[in-house]
């Protein structure tokens, strides 16, 4: 566990498990739902434990979705040096995060000769995963279920 994990608070907590546990993209108010159970009742206390995990690099806001997923890199903050990226699948919902260092400075670099600061950056792809798919995307067999 993280430094950033270890000092969380109960709604965090809740959250972060949630979100780990669903191995997918969660909404707020599907989080909220998972977890009223537990306690949680409001949508500002679900949306708070998001900021402050998202401040601390432990999830991530798939903008497209308008939706949530845990960090696949949590346990190394070096991972976040780099911009974070996302595979979306369109059929399954499956997100997958990965990094993107070379993108990050071609894309940077482009910013800087235009004159714009870029402070962060995330990058999202949609199509279909292997599994979707059916057949052989970047080199994996997919199933087509």
């Amino acid at each position: 566990m993280t430094a950033a994990a270890r000092k969380l608070t109960r709604n965090q907590a809740l959250v972060l498990a949630c979100l780990q546990e669903a191995e997918r993209a969660m909404s707020a108010y599907e989080l909220l739902g998972a977890l009223r159970g537990e306690g949680l009742r409001a949508p500002v206390q679900v949306y708070r434990a998001l900021d402050a995990l998202g401040q601390r690099h432990l999830v991530h806001r798939i903008e497209s979705l308008n939706a949530f997923v845990a960090c696949a890199h949590h346990d190394d903050a070096a991972d976040h040096a780099a911009g974070a990226g996302f595979a979306i699948c369109d059929d399954c919902g499956d997100v997958a995060e990965f990094d993107l260092p070379a993108t990050e400075a071609g894309l940077s670099g482009a910013a800087d000769r235009a004159g714009f600061e870029t402070r962060h950056m995330t990058v999202e792809l949609h199509g279909r995963c292997a599994h979707c798919a059916g057949g052989v995307v970047g080199g994996k067999k997919g199933d087509g279920r």
